[in-house]
């Protein structure tokens, strides 16, 4: 299991995504969930992934394999996001196709997602979940953020925080406390995490960070967020419906 996380806000894109891949409880590794491409002034694209391991690096791999080929469409040559997205739901399909069978037969699962976004010439911005069938959809105001893995845990922060005019320092802060409630509740969830921030419109990929275990800033959130949520919870009025005997019993 993992857990990744895409916002796109006005002011630009943050990414993050956890390293923790297990296949039981005595089986746990960390490998990279994201991944990017990057031509200052030009396009900047970030992929996180969830999934078999597996078929994420390997749909990853082809992606960059064909962009070694100038006469074929790729992620370098793409006019657009749009064309991004196209290019990683078909290397994902390509990628089943020839080894889902297999998987099959032993009964394993060949399911993969990935969230996609950037930003490509003068295009604006954009932000894609691409499913295990290769198809997609793209981030818009009303949902303006993508999860993929263990999202359930994570998500009541961020809609409550976020919105399209989030600053990103904001939403920084709002990632990092989804991704302390998630590990909080699965442990299949761990650090490192890894975090990118893009600025809108800069054509380049300027703010990244890696945090572990012995990180002071997210040790200090998750403190902070831990004591204040059980302050409001004391400061919460007992519900006037329940009579004395209720509440002591």
């Amino acid at each position: 299991m993992t857990y990744c996380v895409a916002l796109k806000l006005n002011a630009g894109l943050v990414f993050a995504s956890d390293s923790r891949t297990n296949a039981g409880v005595d089986q746990i590794a960390c490998f990279k969930k994201m991944r990017h491409f990057v031509k200052a002034g030009d396009r900047v694209i970030l992929i996180l992934s969830s999934g078999n391991l597996s078929i994420t690096q390997n749909a990853i791999n082809l992606l960059e394999q064909h962009g070694r080929h100038d006469d074929r469409r790729n992620i370098w040559n793409a006019d657009s996001m749009f064309e991004v997205a196209q290019l990683l739901g078909e290397a994902l399909r390509e990628v089943r196709k020839h080894d889902g069978v297999f998987l099959a037969q032993n009964n394993v699962d060949s399911g993969a997602n990935f969230i996609v976004g950037g930003q490509v010439l003068a295009e604006e911005m954009r932000l894609f979940m691409v499913y295990a069938e290769g198809n997609f959809i793209e981030a818009g105001e009303e949902t303006p953020f993508f999860q993929i893995g263990e999202t359930k845990y994570g998500k009541p922060i961020i809609d409550r925080v976020i919105n399209p005019d989030t600053p990103l320092s904001d939403a920084v802060k709002c990632v990092l406390v989804s991704f302390d409630s998630t590990m909080r509740s699965n442990l299949s969830v761990g650090l490192p995490i890894d975090l990118a921030c893009y600025t809108r419109s800069s054509l380049t990929l300027g703010f990244q960070q890696h945090i572990t275990q012995d990180d002071p800033y997210f040790s200090q959130i998750s403190r902070r967020w831990s004591d204040g949520l059980k302050g409001v919870f004391a400061s919460l009025p007992n519900p006037d419906w329940m009579t004395d005997i209720d509440v002591k019993g």
